[in-house]
């Protein structure tokens, strides 16, 4: 194992429990932290150090970082649109967490810290139409970008910069573009479209009750990236030399309409769809443009959202069958 180590901050989430899990797999030293009690942990691993902090306390950064060499800072308050949406406000304070992991990496001399930030950076302006033009990294600014959510990323994306250019860290920055896949949320009003329609889909058919409700009027346009692209782009940009944003992203755009075609697929089934136009839906249309990306590290997410959601969906209906709370329908009819 190496004797370099690896902190993971909110390795007890979605992303950050694939991470860590891949880190072990090639042989490092890993320290997991997050605020959740660690039976509320999306993924747990005995050979890590697993430890329960809340990072958005100084003290609580120097005491995860304390003898870490390389940083991975996927720690916030988030969700899906639902809701980001709702909770401006406590989207905003996860603020303190970068700000304080920023402090105590200047203060321990930490060799590299990866930030995760996220498409919401973009300008609205750029993502009215369902066709949309894939958003390039330049196209943050003029800086107008998702209310709440959306503004953190970016003021933090900056804190980085700067922390690079006074203090000397090597930071790195992803611009996230809809992450999803197995051991994560589906319920519970955090979870995003794909796991929410997976859901939806799987307890359609358990219950017998054949329709289905989508957020808007599913014309709205997203790409999906699996997990697994996310975690191995992740590493390649924190090994890298490449000191800017970077998109993290797949570029196969889809319609939420075609997300539910896909599901619906997968299970077998066919709903009757109902329209919910006042729910939250968020910006019209995002792609990730991964000009920059090839450019810069010669690769880029190619997991297709057929295979990545076919596992996710399974993952899914195996939770949702195990924990009985969807009985399943006496007739197909």
């Amino acid at each position: 194992m190496s004797e370099e180590l690896v902190l993971v901050a909110g390795g007890g989430g979605f992303i950050g429990g694939h991470l860590v899990a891949d880190l072990l797999a090639h042989g490092k030293r890993v320290r997991s932290v997050d605020v959740k009690p660690l039976r509320e942990w999306y993924q747990r691993f005995d050979e890590v150090e697993n430890l329960q902090l809340d990072l958005s306390e100084r003290q609580a950064c120097l005491d995860a970082m304390r003898g870490a060499t390389h940083v991975y800072n996927l720690a916030a308050d988030m969700g899906g649109m639902g809701f980001i949406e709702a909770n401006k406000a406590l989207c905003m304070l996860s603020v303190l967490v970068n700000t304080h992991m920023l402090m105590a990496a200047r203060d321990l001399a930490v060799e590299r810290y990866f930030f995760s930030s996220s498409a919401c950076v973009y300008a609205a302006d750029k993502q009215t139409d369902p066709h949309v033009t894939a958003l390039a990294e330049a196209d943050a600014y003029p800086a107008m970008p998702e209310d709440g959510y959306g503004w953190e990323k970016l003021f933090s994306e900056r804190m980085c910069r700067h922390f690079r250019e006074d203090f000397g860290i090597a930071t790195r920055v992803a611009r996230y573009h809809n992450v999803y896949g197995p051991n994560g949320t589906y319920d519970g009003g955090r979870e995003k479209a794909p796991a929410a329609i997976c859901r939806k889909v799987i307890q359609a058919k358990l219950t017998g009750a054949h329709e289905i409700e989508i957020w808007g009027d599913g014309e709205q346009t997203r790409s999906f990236m699996y997990v697994d692209d996310c975690v191995n782009g992740s590493q390649m940009l924190a090994a890298s030399d490449v000191v800017e944003p970077l998109n993290i992203g797949s570029s196969e755009l889809v319609t939420i309409n075609q997300l539910v075609s896909l599901a619906e697929d997968i299970a077998g089934i066919e709903l009757e769809r109902r329209y919910k136009l006042d729910a939250p839906q968020g910006v019209r249309g995002r792609n990730s443009d991964n000009t920059l990306i090839l450019e810069q590290l010669g690769w880029e997410p190619s997991i297709s959202l057929r295979d990545g959601l076919e596992k996710t969906y399974r993952w899914i209906h195996d939770e949702m069958v195990a924990s009985g709370r969807y009985a399943p329908a006496h007739s197909t009819a």
